[in-house]
């Protein structure tokens, strides 16, 4: 015979004094006595004259076992709760208040909840004292709703993880605490809550002490009892706990995970030898690859890794491709496979299986594999919770590719730089290879060599002819207006008082402003703002204060600084933003031609700006991993770059109204027929020729700008006009048909010169076509 207490003991995390009590229901069935429906009243009428006859039943019940012995009259009572029919499937229980203990309670509850003691298994997820915790809440709330007229939102429903011992696993149940039964009674006086403090207590639902403060638990007692109503929905948090697993980093990165993730399917399914298996699938390399690490975790591919294309798995892999739906093989004994692939499954031990391509939009990621050693686990009945987590394998899958691929991104941008898409490919590779090596062990292991062999240059530039002048002339005028400004505030204030420190300043401003007028030198602009900034403007500050004579100048002053660079900054911000204009211009036009010129053929291409903007090109077969190269193509490109440069001529000299400064732009071409190979400098992150011969090439390109015509001194660069330099006819003969069909086109003038170029330190022997576009 059962004897456990009725009144629960107190603790320091429950410290409520419940007593178990069928008052409130008996109280039910009382006010059904006179109920409309006929049926209900009698039968309330029938159970109220047993319970006069019952007197045990009324006030606390001291012990349990009171209830065994009068089980007739407490089922009677119970119709109010458990109706009969709900028996055989619903599991729910009758619980003093807030106890562990059922007195009453459906079979599917005690299979489910209770040990042989009828008392309240502990959950696999909850510990004693959370629990106390939890029902300590619970409990609060009742007050505030019972007591004070106050219902707080519900707390989130509370899921068990009960063990299974049928299936060897365990399950997931929601658990509802029904407090309908349960009466509060205030022992004493009732404790005053004011709106304010309920409030408080409304978002600290957490602060066990202040609760504690406000509702001491020596002032009320639980007298009643619990109904638990308990849901399956073991389903539902296994999809949710998939959800956040396969949503980590590196989940698919160790086989521990795994298995945590293969042991909730096996509740899920109710098998506990399910298998799973997952393979990686790359679609460029058509074949299943590992996870990173070597890590394979399919239980069936890495069995078929050296079967050529006409074995069974690619056949049934490529009906899966087909069908784009699992495949489900209940009995593979009895199941109609190519015999080579039965054998397979076989040796594996297992007997029904589930295979299920994962699909990522269009693409396809990976498979997924069940498998049981039992014939029969696994059936069509089984596809409809396949389906809802195949999604969450795909999206893990293409996120551990898309964090290798990352990975691999990382290295090139540590042991690269940016780079062009045209080149990707091979700097992967290496990344890739680099990567393989440290997984294999090999930490001191080193990037290789980037090189890229018989490729054609080809390097434009537009630049602004006369810059450094015209930003030399911005830069003295604005200093001239900034002195000339302080100057006349430092007079206007030596009207009004006698400082030796103002005719100090009035010298060095006087002094600075009569060589500033003669030119510029390196260092003025730095010094003379910081000697401004620092001696004369704080002096500025004092002055304003004590002298209001002087304010109206020192605000004309302030007027004319600009106000986040603390300087004049009016010719300046006018050549700047010309600068800008021609710039902007030159590389928007270029940018969206280049775009057009990769659709012909792909090349590395790179702009710089500077005071004008400058490209390179580089294009060869070995650029390229699986388009075949011609020099057609090379040709075409040349045209191209004519052709642009032509445009950025004509744009350039539109532009001339808008620009608040005047600057005129040249354009420039460098010809060279012969490849070259360019290497990837690591310790500059940057692309440079290779090789002792090609660093002409470099030489000639960076000092081509200040080019000038033999016998006249004349710039070979002039404004309006193309210059094409070169060091062997027969790279002129190319251009020069290009020039005779922009000529016809007439986009070029018809006078072409044929000009020899002075000297260049390390150059010698340099020819160049000139050609005035027509604007």
């Amino acid at each position: 015979m059962l004897k456990e207490p009725a009144t629960r003991p107190v603790s320091v995390d429950f410290p409520f004094k419940t007593t178990l009590s069928l008052e409130p229901l008996i109280a039910y069935w009382q006010s059904r006595e006179n109920d409309p429906n006929p049926g209900l009243a009698s039968l309330a009428r029938s159970i109220s004259e047993q319970v006069a006859a019952a007197p045990w039943c009324r006030g606390p019940i001291p012990e349990l076992s009171a209830l065994e012995c009068s089980c007739d009259l407490v089922e009677t009572l119970m119709m109010a709760v458990f109706p009969p029919a709900s028996f055989p499937f619903d599991i729910s229980g009758a619980v003093p208040p807030f106890q562990r203990v059922s007195f009453y309670q459906t079979p599917r509850f005690a299979e489910v909840l209770l040990n042989s003691s009828k008392l309240v298994k502990q959950p696999l997820n909850f510990d004693a004292r959370t629990m106390d915790i939890y029902m300590a809440r619970m409990v609060y709330q009742l007050i505030l709703q019972k007591i004070y007229g106050v219902r707080l939102p519900l707390q989130d429903t509370i899921i068990f993880t009960i063990p299974d011992y049928n299936i060897g696993s365990y399950r997931h149940y929601g658990v509802g605490y029904n407090s309908a039964f349960v009466d509060v009674r205030v022992i004493g006086e009732k404790p005053d809550l004011t709106a304010e403090q309920i409030e408080h207590l409304s978002h600290n639902l957490h602060r066990a002490d202040l609760w504690q403060e406000l509702l001491p638990p020596a002032k009320f007692e639980m007298e009643g009892f619990n109904i638990l109503h308990l849901v399956d929905v073991t389903e539902q948090e296994i999809l949710s706990e998939l959800k956040y697993d396969l949503l980590e980093r590196d989940v698919l990165q160790a086989s521990d995970r795994l298995e945590q993730i293969q042991e909730k399917l096996r509740v899920l399914f109710g098998r506990p030898f399910l298998q799973l298996g997952i393979a990686a699938y790359d679609e460029k390399k058509k074949a299943f690859v590992d996870f990173g690490r070597k890590i394979n975790h399919s239980f069936l591919t890495k069995q078929l890794n050296n079967q050529d294309a006409s074995s069974g798995f690619r056949r049934l892999y490529n009906q899966l491709l087909q069908d784009r739906q699992p495949v489900v093989i209940s009995d593979v004994e009895k199941a109609d496979l190519p015999e080579d692939l039965r054998q397979q499954i076989l040796s594996l031990g297992i007997r029904s299986t589930i295979l299920a391509l994962l699909p990522y939009g269009d693409d396809t990621v990976g498979l997924l594999e069940l498998g049981s050693p039992n014939a029969g686990d696994l059936d069509e009945f089984s596809i409809e919770k396949v389906n809802d987590f195949v999604p969450l394998f795909a999206v893990a899958v293409k996120r551990n590719a898309e964090e290798i691929q990352t990975r691999i991104q990382a290295i090139i941008k540590e042991k690269f730089t940016a780079i062009h898409p045209t080149m990707e490919w091979r700097f992967t590779d290496a990344a890739r290879n680099l990567l393989e090596k440290v997984e294999d062990g090999n930490r001191n292991a080193e990037m290789e060599a980037i090189v890229f062999h018989e490729v054609y240059p080809l390097h434009g530039a537009s630049d602004i002819r006369g810059s450094s002048m015209a930003r030399n002339e911005a830069i003295q005028g604005d200093l001239i207006e900034h002195l000339t400004l302080a100057n006349k505030v430092l007079k206007k204030a030596s009207e009004h008082q006698q400082l030796p420190i103002l005719d100090e300043l009035k010298f060095y401003v006087s002094k600075n402003l009569k060589r500033l007028r003669q030119g510029i030198l390196t260092g003025d602009e730095v010094s003379i703002f910081e000697s401004l900034r620092t001696q004369v403007e704080p002096l500025f500050e004092y002055l304003g204060n004590n002298t209001p004579e002087l304010r109206p100048v020192i605000a004309k002053y302030w007027s004319n600084i600009d106000a986040e660079l603390g300087i004049v900054y009016k010719r300046r911000k006018a050549f700047e933003e010309s600068v800008m204009l021609l710039n902007d211009t030159v590389s928007d036009y270029l940018d969206e031609e280049e775009e057009k010129a990769q659709q012909m053929f792909p090349h590395y291409f790179q702009r710089f700006k500077t005071d004008g903007v400058e490209h390179n090109i580089f294009v060869g077969a070995s650029l390229v991993e699986d388009k075949p190269f011609d020099l057609v193509f090379l040709k075409n490109l040349r045209l191209w770059q004519l052709l642009v440069t032509v445009e950025i001529a004509r744009r350039t000299a539109a532009l001339q109204s808008r620009l608040a400064v005047p600057l005129e732009t040249t354009q420039l071409i460098l010809i060279h027929g012969q490849p070259l190979s360019i290497r990837f400098r690591q310790d500059e992150r940057q692309f440079d020729v290779d090789g002792a011969y090609n660093i002409r090439y470099e030489i000639i390109k960076k000092r081509i700008d200040k080019a000038t015509v033999l016998g006249t001194g004349e710039r070979l660069t002039q404004p309006g006009y193309i210059a094409l330099v070169y060091a062997q006819t027969r790279e002129a003969a190319e251009y020069m048909e290009y020039i005779d069909y922009l000529q016809d086109r007439e986009m070029l003038e018809p006078e072409v010169e044929e000009l020899e170029l002075e000297e260049l330190q390390g150059a010698k022997g340099l020819l160049a076509l000139r050609v005035k576009v027509r604007l």
